[in-house]
């Protein structure tokens, strides 16, 4: 489908915000041979979003046109410079000293890391064959810093991922989740607001923030900072001290659950509401609230997902949900169809290298990559390929992820701006931005209804950048993964048609166990080229609605797809997206891996962990470091670190230390004023701002600043929060980093003397 002309002058094109992982559909004004986005505005035609976006999206010619692009690759030379070279070059040089690393010491001591951010997974599908010809067999991205403990609970319980129906959900709860800025579910703030106007209904947030999601709730539990975990085990507590469980789901659905009742029996719902600091009568009320409805949906998120006890907290809010038997009905829990999973649940324990840590959903956790990197194990890993990722930036103990980057051999970054990451390279290449190539997520998490947007560029690439397809499939062929013949032969079967493409392709890997591990690379050589469009980067989805066929066949035909290929053009053209499965309530239970249908409730280490939590251990402040740091609290002008021009912010232009004002007047700290903000690993100046809706002991500061644009020694807006995070700081399971509890002190300082704005930076 063609972009659609305006009766304005210019063309809309469709397309979707990158800035979350609800990927809202939106349309772009452009106008013919210029690179701004005139205007933006909600796709009313798209599936699943129908029209809604937050503000963030609208600012979005800020991550198109805002920062310094790179237009070729760049080689560090031995002085520390950069020099320009061709792409031919980079591309022979890159693969040269890959090859070299995997030669000497085996290709497992190569890390890959990323593969796509909130809005680019399309181009991580093809890094596949890459890795594989390198034999690098080790990876990670952002997930293994949120949502792998999670992902573990799953893999041990509910056997996938599951999402709540919060558009019909009797009781919707949030667990250090504020929708209202961070979105999450689809048309958050508008599904927000027609819970709260419904006196049938109930919103329940456990946070120790009032957000703006709070304001809205019938029950806010306002807990200390990093006490859910007691929170959350006296709610289970009460549903199963009262008897509020449904026990006809507990005996048909389940296994194991008296061995979790056994736990939780023990525990004193006085004393654990005491230690979280919420009213014993309200923790009740709120139990009794989602024992007593038709159906609940819950939400984890960064709040209690980067805190202490995180992965003890997931299980507690599955147990919340699976024991009074929300699952497979209108308004509860849902399990779905994928695209492609961006996880592996299983229960199998794959461990890293050299730490011998857990790898939850096949990753290697964030705050254990340096520490696989700096020692003289001789397994620790030699070289890196990091993929539209900032890791230096992003996560915990910058100063110790740098040095790790110097440690290693060889060090490539492909992203479309000189990051932190980047200076610290071999070698970057400059890719081309969202919206100059074909793009997608496979963030699909609906049900019953579950969607796909493949979105077409927007504008033309940026000259000398490329699409990271085309970069994974020049450094594939010059590695010469792949023979001439499956090549030549599936080319050949290309030009006939769909069917005997199949066919063929279906040949090839009965004959070879080599054929599956390259598929993205064999796709985009050989079908890709017969797409319509240029849309080669979008072969490797005709594999994927392969898959969905053959996986979910009668949820596929429900969604008006006759076979495989129907799904794939519809894929194709598409523009506002598709539809891929449709499902009814009951269908949920074909998603249960388990062969019984039943889950098992118990998780032995987690119940340990529950019947060890100490009182004395929510406490994690000291007399020197007497407050607790939420690092990365999402604000109306925050966003993930893609963009890279400050000037797209309407508010909070500096990113503010929210404080309450207790501890302010406690300080002597005004409105506006600087402050200190010290932690054991560092310290940082920020701008106070006052905010009623903190607690005493509690600060926070926002996501997305503090990022280096030009590397010159500019100044710099907000904090980068990982000068001040502690790696060691971990979850024990997942190891997921405690960003939202950090340790910290604030100190008054002299007011500097005024200095002007920053100077926009943005590049055309």
């Amino acid at each position: 489908m063609p972009p659609t002309k305006s009766t304005e002058t210019g063309t809309w094109h469709k397309s979707a915000c990158i800035l979350c992982e609800n990927n809202c559909g939106v349309q772009i004004l452009t106008e013919e041979n210029e690179r701004s986005f005139l205007k933006i505005r909600g796709d009313k035609d798209h599936v699943s979003t129908h029209g809604y976006t937050c503000n963030k999206a609208l600012r979005l010619d800020h991550y198109q046109n805002g920062g310094r692009r790179l237009t070729t690759p760049l080689r560090r030379e031995a002085d520390g410079s950069f020099t320009p070279v061709d792409w031919d070059t980079a591309i022979r040089e890159v693969a040269q000293r890959f090859a070299a690393v995997r030669d000497a010491y085996g290709g497992d001591k190569i890390f890959f890391y990323g593969g796509g951010g909130q809005g680019n997974h399309l181009g991580g599908a093809y890094s596949g064959p890459l890795l594989k010809a390198l034999g690098s067999r080790y990876r990670s991205n952002p997930l293994a810093q949120e949502k792998t403990g999670e992902a573990w609970v799953d893999a041990h319980v509910t056997g996938g991922h599951t999402h709540g129906d919060f558009e019909h959900a009797e009781v919707s709860v949030f667990i250090g989740k504020n929708p209202f800025q961070s979105h999450g579910v689809a048309r958050a703030r508008t599904v927000l607001k027609e819970i709260g106007k419904d006196p049938g209904r109930s919103l329940i947030v456990i946070d120790p923030i009032r957000t703006e999601t709070a304001d809205l709730a019938e029950f806010h539990l306002q807990v200390k900072p990093g006490t859910d975990a007691w929170c959350l085990s006296a709610i289970v507590a009460v549903l199963v001290q009262e008897d509020l469980v449904d026990h006809t789901f507990l005996t048909e659905h389940t296994r194991d659950y008296d061995a979790v009742a056994a736990s939780v029996r023990r525990i004193d719902i006085a004393e654990y509401a005491t230690v979280c600091g919420v009213d014993e009568d309200l923790i009740r009320a709120t139990a009794r609230r989602i024992g007593t409805a038709s159906s609940v949906s819950t939400y984890e998120d960064l709040g209690v997902q980067q805190g202490p006890n995180s992965t003890l907290i997931s299980y507690l809010n599955k147990l919340i949900w699976l024991v009074t038997g929300n699952f497979a009905k209108e308004g509860a829990m849902q399990p779905h169809s994928w695209m492609f999973p961006l996880a592996h649940y299983t229960t199998r324990t794959r461990t890293t290298p050299v730490t011998g840590a857990r790898m939850p959903a096949g990753l290697v956790p964030c705050n254990l990559i340096a520490e696989e990197i700096v020692t003289d194990h001789p397994d620790r890993f030699r070289a890196m390929l990091i993929e539209s990722s900032n890791p230096a930036h992003s996560l915990a103990d910058s100063k110790a992820f740098h040095r790790a980057l110097a440690e290693l051999e060889f060090v490539v970054v492909i992203d479309v701006t000189l990051t932190e990451t980047g200076r610290l390279a071999d070698y970057i290449l400059p890719a081309a931005s969202q919206y100059e190539k074909y793009e997608a997520t496979f963030f699909n998490f609906e049900f019953p209804r579950n969607s796909f947007h493949l979105r077409a560029p927007v504008l033309d690439p940026l000259p000398g950048t490329l699409p990271e397809p085309e970069i994974y499939a020049r450094l594939t062929r010059e590695l010469r993964a792949v023979k001439a013949m499956p090549l030549a032969v599936l080319r050949a079967a290309a030009k006939w048609g769909r069917t005997p493409y199949r066919v063929a392709f279906a040949a090839l890997a009965m004959l070879s166990k080599k054929t599956l591990p390259m598929a993205p690379f064999l796709l985009y050589e050989t079908l890709g080229p017969t797409l319509p469009g240029n849309a080669r980067a979008a072969a490797v989805l005709w594999a994927l609605a392969q898959r969905t066929a053959r996986t979910y066949p009668e949820a596929m035909r429900r969604a008006g797809h006759a076979s495989a290929d129907a799904l794939f053009d519809a894929i194709i053209e598409g523009r506002s997206g598709v539809v891929f499965t449709e499902d009814a309530p009951a269908d949920a239970w074909n998603y249960v891996p388990h062969k019984d249908k039943r889950f098992p409730l118990a998780i032995p280490e987690l119940l340990g962990i529950l019947d060890a939590l100490d009182p004395a251990s929510a406490v994690q402040t000291s007399d020197e470091y007497p407050v607790v740091l939420a690092a990365g609290q999402r604000r109306p002008f925050t966003a993930n670190t893609i963009i890279h021009d400050d000037n797209w912010r309407l508010r909070d232009t500096e990113g503010a230390l929210r404080i309450s004002r207790h501890d302010a007047t406690a300080l002597g700290l005004a409105d506006g004023a600087p402050a200190r903000i010290v932690t054991q690993r560092g310290s940082a100046l920020a701008t106070v701002e006052i905010d009623d809706r903190m607690q005493a002991g509690h600060v926070a500061l926002p996501n997305g600043f503090g990022l280096d644009h030009l590397g010159d020694g500019s100044p710099i807006v907000g904090v980068a929060l990982n000068q001040l995070t502690d790696a060691r700081r971990r979850d024990p399971i997942s190891g997921t980093p405690w960003h939202k509890n950090v340790p910290a002190r604030i100190e008054s300082v002299a007011r500097p003397q005024q200095h002007s704005p920053v100077a926009p930076r943005s590049v055309g």
